[in-house]
């Protein structure tokens, strides 16, 4: 019997790994497609745009947003993608942004006291700061911030929907018809892109700069606020906040799974997937296959191969905000501890949940 979607939602490591004795590629009924969970078949599969497509009217965002960097492979994805290289490079990161986010992530992190809730107060509103300035934005402008957070809900909610058999909501055509209307000159027709296009991987920055940078953040102090002698190293090191991220995108990335549809008929590891499948690559299961990373549910803090993991995919549609995310999630660890070394997960703090995207919901802390 296959995993359901409440057993892949919750706590699904249990049951992935079952799946990955068996078979690295299986079929699963909740899912109406394959699951991908080994770590090697993962990596080919994603580095196999040919074989293994995005570009698929089920693919939902493509629906809400418009063609983008996300929804199109080969030539055309080159095109779209390509305005966006250099800008998220590391060197280009560190200098755009590196300022703005020890600032931000500084001032958000001074502001608490006593019982605090991380994402609220940091981990959402940092992330959201972030990419309002990327898409050249006032990340500074607490209206500004509110606005795109809004937008971004109403177009998650239309991409839900789509999942659910629904039709996309007008809320989040709305949102996408006011976020190119704010950001105005920014989509001026540049390197290829129409604006329009510009408006859809605008769209597709702020989804991911937001949900999965959040989730990021949240679940790299789960991990460490769960380990007293982590906790304790990185604030007395604060260069292991490095290590701290990189592990814990190993254990619970944030996108859990990315999905791919087969264009022909092929024997994957095995199993005899036909033209036009799902098959959708687990990403937190190649990351704990004991193939792959020894001891694989254990987080290291000294572990010397985490950034192996596959946490930002791998192939053509490697995550182009990877490095920038990166900064985000180090940098508010280092100033959580910085400036508060002794804080602690409350007792009642959830664990990360979620089927895609998995984060805990809240994260109430005692900070002293």
């Amino acid at each position: 019997m296959t995993p359901s979607i409440d057993d892949l939602s919750g706590d699904p490591h249990p049951h992935l790994a079952a799946l990955r004795a068996r078979h690295p590629v299986a079929w699963v009924d909740a899912l109406g497609g394959w699951l991908v969970t080994a770590h090697d078949v993962a990596v080919g599969v994603l580095r196999d745009a040919t074989t293994f497509t995005v570009d698929d009217p089920r693919f939902s965002t493509a629906r809400v947003v418009g063609p983008s960097m996300l929804s199109t492979d080969g030539d055309d994805h080159a095109r779209h993608r390509a305005p966006y290289v250099a800008p998220f490079r590391p060197r280009q990161v560190t200098s755009a942004f590196g300022a703005f986010v020890g600032e931000e992530a500084g001032r958000r992190v001074e502001r608490l006291g006593g019982r605090a809730e991380l994402r609220a107060e940091l981990a959402g509103p940092l992330a959201t700061a972030v990419v309002a300035t990327a898409l050249g934005l006032d990340g500074r402008d607490g209206a500004v911030v509110d606005r795109l957070l809004g937008w971004y809900r109403e177009i998650v909610a239309s991409v839900a929907a789509i999942g659910a058999g629904l039709e996309p909501t007008a809320a989040g055509e709305a949102a996408m018809a006011a976020l190119g209307a704010t950001m105005g000159d920014h989509l001026a027709e540049h390197g290829g892109l129409s604006s329009a296009e510009s408006l859809s991987n605008a769209a597709v920055i702020m989804f991911g700069g937001i949900e999965t940078t959040e989730g990021m953040i949240l679940n790299a102090l789960w991990f460490l606020l769960r380990d007293d002698a982590a906790r304790r190293a990185v604030a007395a090191d604060p260069a292991l906040a490095a290590d701290v991220v990189e592990e814990s995108l190993r254990l619970e990335p944030a996108a859990a799974v990315v999905d791919r549809y087969a264009t022909r008929d092929v024997d994957l590891a095995g199993a005899a997937v036909a033209a036009g499948d799902l098959v959708t690559v687990s990403l937190t299961a190649a990351n704990r296959d004991p193939a792959a990373f020894p001891d694989p549910d254990r987080f290291d803090l000294r572990r010397r191969d985490a950034r192996r993991h596959l946490a930002f995919a791998a192939g053509p549609h490697v995550c182009i905000g990877m490095d920038l995310a990166r900064l985000e999630a180090r940098v508010a660890v280092q100033a959580l501890l910085a400036r508060w070394p002794e804080v602690r997960l409350a007792v009642d703090a959830p664990p990360p949940t979620g089927l895609v995207f998995r984060k805990p919901a809240a994260m109430p802390v005692d900070v002293r």
